[in-house]
């Protein structure tokens, strides 16, 4: 039995959660408690993820016990769109946004659970997301570039393109390096081009080349860090150490 069915068995006998998820969320700590929130996700309804959804910031701070019950409530979020309840959208948006990490970590799994179950969906509300600001860019890059999401070709050009707008206002906006959301955003795409030229060589190895042309230090710099990730050595070797030698 799987630690996320113990855990689904273990909810299915209680009649409040609250107290256990509490105790249980490996919050305040370096992990929190993943395989609980999936069982929370599976077993909960609307009424419990809305609740949960109330764990805003100031009541439930980075790295405490109710921001996992926050983040049970997102990711749940995330099952009830792909159950139909497309009206819930903007609050992934709005969520994207959120000052904890983790929550921000929370929506990208959210968003994953839709294109796991309706990737065009996915697509098509990353491409209205791409136009928002640094940290709702940085939750389509964590969206997206997600190696099982990846499989189909014919999704290699739309997906190539977000990534390469987003990769261009990063460029346009070295002003605002120093920000937060920015370095969140370029830390994003710092493995999220690896990802997707892994995912898809023949479209992605030429788009990602022209980036090596760039002058621009931000975009040096996100493209060396891609280019130290074993997923695209193991694509092409020679071709790394060939774009390796472009960047110097």
């Amino acid at each position: 039995m799987s630690k996320i069915q113990m855990y689904c068995d273990k909810l299915m006998k209680m009649s409040d959660w609250d107290d256990y998820l509490l105790q249980n969320s490996g919050l305040p700590g370096p992990r929190g408690n993943l395989e609980l929130m999936w069982a929370v996700v599976q077993k909960g309804d609307r009424d419990l993820f809305e609740r949960y959804l109330a764990y805003t910031e100031p009541l439930a701070p980075i790295n405490t016990p109710g921001e996992f019950l926050a983040m049970c409530g997102i990711v749940g979020y995330g099952r009830l769109i792909t159950e139909g309840a497309h009206q819930l959208l903007p609050v992934l948006r709005i969520s994207a946004s959120d000052g904890r990490w983790r929550l921000r970590e929370a929506v990208a799994m959210a968003y994953q659970i839709i294109g796991d179950n309706d990737f065009e969906m996915l697509l098509s509300d990353m491409e209205i997301l791409k136009e928002g600001n640094p940290l709702e860019k940085r939750a389509v890059v964590a969206a997206l570039c997600e190696p099982r999401l990846l499989k189909n070709a014919s999704d290699a050009d739309r997906v190539l393109k977000i990534i390469a707008e987003i990769t261009e206002w990063l460029a346009d906006n070295a002003h605002m390096r120093k920000t937060e959301e920015y370095r969140v955003l370029k830390k994003g795409l710092a493995y999220g081009w690896s990802v997707v030229v892994a995912a898809f060589p023949r479209e992605g190895k030429p788009i990602f080349e022209k980036w090596l042309e760039s002058s621009n230090p931000e975009v040096r710099w996100v493209m060396k860090e891609n280019l130290k990730k074993k997923r695209l050595l193991k694509v092409d070797p020679i071709w790394v150490e060939q774009c390796n030698e472009m960047l110097k």
